[in-house]
C-alpha cells in the first residue's frame, strides 16, 4: 500500500505559488457538491433498496473500486523505482486498526443516531442541532490534537453555523417531549466531529486511498449482518435501481470520499466540517430542481450567510496545519 496517489497530487500543484489554495477550496467545494447529491440519490435508490441494502451496496461498489485503484498502483511502484521509500505507507497494526474501526464507528453511529433523532423529534430540532459538528471538531482538535484558532476563525464558525441553522430556527420547537430527540441529535453531531478527527488523525499516516478502502471494507462488514437480517433484498434488481446505487457510490462515497479525506491532510478538521456547512443549503436546491421542493428567499441569504462565515474562517488561524 502506497501514498502514490498523495505524491502525484501534490506534484503539479507545488509549481505555483498561489495554486495550492485556490485548488484546494475548488476541490472542497466539488467534494461538498457530489456529497450533497447524496440525499437525491439515496432517495431513488430506496424505491428499490431498503437503507442498510442502499449502504452496504455503497460501501461495497466503492471498496471494488478502491481495491481495483490501489493494486494499479502497487503494479505501477512495483515497476518503477523512482519514488523514495518515504513515500510508502506504514503498516497497519492493531492500534490503527482500532483507529480504522472508530472511523467508522463514528460514521456509522451518525447517520443512525440523526435518523433516531428524526423520530423523536421536529425536523428543525434535529438539523439545527445536527449543523454542529464544526464546533465539536474545533474544541475535539485544540483538546486533543494541540490545533490553535483565533478570534478570527472563531468568528467565521459562528456566522457560518449561524447561516446554516437559520433555516430552520423559526420551526424550532421547545418542548420536553423532544429532549431524547434532540440529545440523538446532538449526538450525531458529536460523532460526526469524532469521524472528521479521527480521519485527520490517520493521514499523518496513510494515503487517503488506503483509509478509503479500509473505511469501505470495514463498513461493508458491519453492515452485512443488518442487512441479512432486516432487509428483503440484498441488491437492487432492476437496471434504474443499478444505475442509482453505481451513482451513489461513485460519487458520493468514492469521489467525494477521497477529496475530503485528502484535504484533511492540508486542512484542519474543524475547518473541512465547517465547509461542509455548505451541504444541506446546496441540498435543498438541488432538491428545488429535480423533486420541486419549496425554496424560499431565507435560503438563498443562508447561502449567502455561510459563505461570509467561511471567508472569514479561512483568513484565520487554524485553517491549515
Amino acid at each position: 500500500m502506497t501514498n502514490v496517489i498523495d505524491t502525484e497530487l501534490d506534484k503539479p500543484i507545488d509549481k505555483v505559488e498561489f495554486k495550492p489554495v485556490i485548488l484546494d477550496f475548488i476541490l472542497l467545494f466539488i467534494a461538498v457538491l457530489l456529497v450533497s447529491l447524496d440525499p437525491i440519490l439515496t432517495r431513488l435508490s430506496e424505491n428499490e433498496l431498503g437503507p442498510n441494502a442502499t449502504v452496504f451496496n455503497r460501501e461495497l461498489i466503492a471498496a471494488g473500486i478502491f481495491l481495483f485503484w490501489q493494486g494499479v498502483l502497487f503494479i505501477w511502484q512495483s515497476q518503477s523505482n523512482d519514488l523514495p521509500s518515504s513515500q510508502e505507507s506504514k503498516p497497519i497494526t492493531l492500534g490503527t486498526l482500532l483507529i480504522f474501526l472508530a472511523v467508522v464507528i463514528c460514521g456509522e453511529a451518525c447517520l443512525v443516531t440523526w435518523a433516531l433523532s428524526l423520530t423523536q423529534t421536529s425536523v428543525a430540532n434535529s438539523n439545527l442541532l445536527h449543523n454542529l459538528p464544526s464546533v465539536f471538531a474545533v474544541l475535539g482538535g485544540w483538546l486533543f490534537l494541540g490545533q490553535k484558532f483565533d478570534k478570527t476563525f472563531i468568528m467565521g464558525m459562528v456566522i457560518a453555523v449561524g447561516g446554516a441553522i437559520s433555516i430552520g430556527i423559526q420551526d424550532l420547537q421547545v418542548s420536553p417531549d423532544h429532549l431524547i430527540g434532540d440529545a440523538w441529535a446532538l449526538f450525531s453531531a458529536i460523532v460526526y466531529a469524532g469521524y472528521f478527527l479521527t480521519i485527520e488523525k490517520l493521514r499523518s499516516q496513510f494515503s487517503s486511498l488506503t483509509i478509503s478502502l479500509w473505511y469501505c471494507i470495514l463498513s461493508s462488514l458491519i453492515l452485512l449482518p443488518f442487512v441479512l437480517v432486516f432487509e428483503d433484498q440484498l441488491f437492487p434488481s432492476s437496471i434504474f435501481g443499478w444505475v442509482n446505487i453505481l451513482s451513489l457510490s461513485l460519487l458520493c462515497q468514492v469521489i467525494a470520499s477521497i477529496i475530503f479525506i485528502y484535504q484533511l491532510k492540508q486542512f484542519s478538521s474543524g475547518f473541512v466540517s465547517l465547509f461542509m456547512l455548505l451541504q444541506p443549503i446546496i441540498t435543498a436546491v438541488l432538491a428545488w430542481i429535480v423533486f420541486q421542493e419549496n425554496l424560499s428567499f431565507l435560503n438563498w441569504i443562508a447561502f449567502f450567510v455561510v459563505l461570509v462565515g467561511i471567508y472569514f474562517a479561512q483568513s484565520g488561524e487554524g485553517v491549515k496545519h
